[in-house]
């Protein structure tokens, strides 16, 4: 499912007694006023300071207006204050995991590298999450420094394989993605502190790849690369840099909506009232399920206004261009971490995961799904469950939601074709499966809000465990979709990706913006955004 934790994205719950933080307090008569914990008011200040810094940044420190080497370290040090004002000196683990990833890197070669990096990055956040969590402020939200951390560790397993694709396993042993995204030099230790911890992303991400920003601080984001009409090679020109300034303020004003409705509408509608002795006792079924999907409809603003705010300030940067549509405007999606409009209106739940944090599902895909030697749909959400925390909650959501997406698959790939040749049908079959969605991410996600056991059982025994037992029969009636060879397809079974950002990363057609000094022939069997970087 991929939830973002950071501060003001966390559920909302009674705290025991004041908010603590160990972060600035020099925000702390703005966080009385506003009556707001202190450490959700650093938080959204020092998004709005990113926001501002990245516009200083794209107009003074433009890459053909000074170095690489003086944006790295702006970037960087920028990204460590902000981290500093927010989380005091929690801010260190930032660097600390980074520091020794970066030695672990260099130390054990690139062969095994990857492997060791996983492991201690995976391990030493959930550390963090274990001390915070049983240690210091069971289900309180004040310093919660491991949101960012989140993020870094995405970026530390990421770039780690990256470089044994790019520097151990030989060109045809790599799927096309691979080959894409394949980092071919070690980067510098600047490079590396700049990557994880730039000011642009260090609180609230999203994650991008290594090739995207370094392009990005080498100024070739805007470089296009079109093949020659015979097909021989390709032809390199430099675009004008297109203005992000429209699509700024439109993720602006959607950050603004989602935050009006969080401040007003998701307080009036807690999640935990699904789970209240008298609602339950005296609420018709009826009732109970469209009050159900509305608090769960109502918890997702908070998560609306963080992803699209961290995608505007990249975007003020000038970071996240993606080329031009059919029409001929700019896109600036690149890293985008969702899809409001397919997510409200999804009619399947790969299509609401498809469209749900992309950046993490892209994540989970490149170092767990696509390398998994067994079960990759059970590694991929135990992946995910570890990565978000220790809460039991966040288990039991992830268990479900594998039932969930495979009952879903198998009865798409049985029941979906029978619906889809007269218009009138299918607009019904689309009304009843957009209803069916929204109710099962709605239940699905619930222990991930309620966090513990007994309020997450207590919830779904109100429900007495219907939808964990229909997707049961559903599996044990509804054959799932066969390869030639009679085994189970791949395709039935695996967690739900962006398709359209895939095939995206494969071919993006004669826009292909290029982070390479050297591009591939047209003549290829894939062409990417990445032609052949020696990087």
């Amino acid at each position: 499912m991929g939830h973002y934790r950071q501060s003001l994205t966390q559920p909302d719950r009674p705290r025991p007694g004041p908010a603590t933080t160990t972060g600035s307090t020099l925000l702390q008569p703005l966080s009385n006023a506003v009556r707001l914990p202190i450490d959700q008011v650093n938080f959204v200040v020092c998004q709005l300071f990113a926001l501002l810094a990245a516009i200083w940044f794209r107009t003074y420190l433009h890459s053909s207006k000074t170095s690489s080497f003086i944006r790295h370290v702006v970037a960087t040090l920028l990204g460590l204050y902000l981290a500093l004002f927010c989380f005091g000196w929690y801010a260190l683990h930032f660097v600390v995991q980074s520091g020794i990833s970066y030695y672990i890197m260099i130390i054990i070669g690139v062969e095994n590298m990857h492997k060791y990096c996983f492991v201690f990055a995976l391990g030493y956040l959930t550390m963090c999450q274990i001390t915070r969590v049983y240690i210091f402020d069971y289900g309180q939200y004040s310093a919660d420094f491991s949101g960012p951390m989140m993020i870094i560790t995405q970026k530390i397993t990421s770039l780690a394989y990256e470089i044994h694709d790019g520097m151990f396993r030989k060109e045809e042993e790599l799927t096309p993605s691979q080959r894409c995204l394949a980092v071919r030099r070690m980067p510098s230790l600047l490079e590396y502190l700049s990557y994880n911890c730039n000011f642009m992303g260090i609180l609230a991400g999203p994650l991008c790849s290594y090739k995207d920003y370094i392009t990005f601080i080498e100024g070739r984001s805007y470089q296009l690369t079109q093949s020659e009409a015979n097909g021989k090679e390709d032809v390199k020109y430099e675009q004008t840099d297109p203005s992000p300034n429209i699509a700024v303020t439109q993720k602006l004003l959607i950050c603004g909506l989602s935050l009006l409705f969080h401040m007003t509408v998701t307080k009036t509608l807690p999640v935990e009232y699904n789970i209240d002795d008298n609602f339950r006792a005296t609420v018709s079924l009826p009732m109970r399920i469209i009050y159900l999907y509305v608090s769960l409809m109502a918890a997702r603003p908070k998560y609306y206004f963080a992803w699209t705010l961290a995608d505007a300030i990249n975007n003020a940067a000038g970071f996240g261009f993606r080329g031009y549509d059919k029409n001929g405007a700019s896109r600036w999606d690149l890293i985008s971490n969702l899809r409001i409009q397919h997510i409200e209106f999804s009619t399947s739940f790969k299509m609401f995961l498809d469209n749900w944090n992309i950046q993490t599902a892209l994540w989970l895909k490149r170092v767990c799904y696509e390398r998994a030697s067994f079960s990759p749909t059970i590694q991929t959400f135990i992946l995910s469950a570890i990565w978000h925390g220790v809460y039991p909650g966040y288990y039991l959501t992830f268990l479900t939601g594998v039932l969930m997406t495979l009952a879903a698959r198998a009865m798409r790939n049985n029941i979906r074709h029978h619906f889809v040749e007269s218009p009138p049908v299918k607009l019904c079959y689309d009304v009843i499966t957009w209803i069916a969605t929204q109710v099962a991410i709605s239940y699905t996600v619930v222990p991930f809000v309620l966090l513990s056991v007994n309020p997450s059982f207590m919830f779904y025994s109100s429900w007495y465990f219907c939808l964990h037992i229909a997707c049961i029969l559903v599996l044990l009636i509804l054959p799932l979709k066969r390869t030639q060879k009679g085994s189970i397809e791949q395709e039935s079974i695996k967690p739900s990706w962006p398709k359209k950002l895939e095939e995206e990363e494969n071919v993006l057609g004669q826009n292909n913006y290029s982070t390479t000094n050297n591009s591939f022939n047209q003549k290829q069997e894939i062409t990417c955004r990445y032609p052949a970087l020696k990087q």
